[in-house]
């Protein structure tokens, strides 16, 4: 039995287009955390369409790395979610990893099953879980499914769905800079009481340690602190309406800078950075 007092709860979420070729940083974090040359890994294929060709580029990937043994779960149906070959994987695995896809695909099959439950709790026993774009997506427990970007925050351009609730309390979107999901962030959080959201570039990750992020990766993540904001107007305009957002908190963390889940403050050499408030205007982003 893993002592719940020492017991670390770690996620590698990640923004999407990682490197897999090269020094593959975000994944040799993740594969390092698994438990580096001993690491058991298993791949959940649940979002991809070619699960089978893109769950062999992760096995090339983490062998690469020098992961001891690496197998892959595909899931095409909720009766493949209460597996005993897949649950016996997951019993002895070090680390889980969610592929790119539909994050639709992944919670219509997996949710509140067998292969779930067994998930949830060697991750409250201390394993490594990881996601990419789809499988970042589905880290809290209200996520977004769908929804269009490069445009100013409305009601109408984002959907919401129930996660799997690795990292509740939060949204989280992938692809963030390189999509422009700026407006399709902040209408999710006005929808949505998570007060915190995290918007992820490509070939970056949050890397979270119980109630601390540090950031890896080519690109920044944006985090969107809206639980202290003065003003929406989301209950007097329609589906199609621009949104109003007056008060809510942005920080852009870069490589190597950190964040506090608890405190809601960025960290530089673990002293807490001094809150900058931007006033964040739907018609003026």
């Amino acid at each position: 039995m893993t002592d719940s007092i020492t017991t670390k709860r770690q996620l590698v979420i990640i923004g999407g287009a990682e490197d897999r070729d090269g020094d593959s940083q975000i994944l040799r974090e993740f594969v390092r955390r698994a438990g580096g040359i001993k690491a058991r890994i298993v791949i959940m294929t649940a979002a991809a369409e070619l699960p089978r060709d893109v769950g062999e580029n992760y096995i090339r990937v983490f062998e690469r790395l020098g992961a001891e043994g690496v197998r892959i779960i595909d899931t095409e149906t909720r009766e493949d979610a209460s597996s005993s070959t897949a649950l016996e994987a997951i019993a002895q695995a070090t680390g889980i990893f969610f592929t790119g896809g539909d994050q639709a695909r992944i919670t219509s099959i997996l949710k509140d099953t067998q292969i779930d439950t067994a998930i949830h709790q060697r991750f409250s026993e201390g394993i490594v879980v990881a996601g990419t774009s789809a499988g970042a997506a589905v880290m809290p427990d209200n996520m977004i499914v769908e929804g269009d970007a490069q445009t100013h925050p409305r009601m109408e351009i984002v959907a919401m769905g129930p996660g799997l609730g690795f990292l509740p309390g939060v949204v989280i979107d992938q692809h963030f800079s390189q999509r422009g999901r700026l407006g399709r962030l902040l209408s999710a959080l006005v929808q949505e009481p998570a007060g915190l959201g995290f918007g992820i570039d490509e070939n970056t990750a949050m890397v979270v340690t119980d109630h601390q992020i540090e950031v890896i990766g080519e690109g920044s993540i944006t985090i969107i602190d809206e639980s202290e904001a003065t003003y929406n107007n989301m209950g007097e305009v329609l589906k199609d309406e621009p949104l109003a957002i007056f008060g809510a908190k942005l920080h852009i963390l870069p490589h190597g800078y950190k964040f506090d889940l608890k405190t809601r403050q960025p960290i530089v050499n673990q002293s807490p950075v001094a809150n900058v408030s931007i006033p964040l205007a739907s018609t003026n982003i």
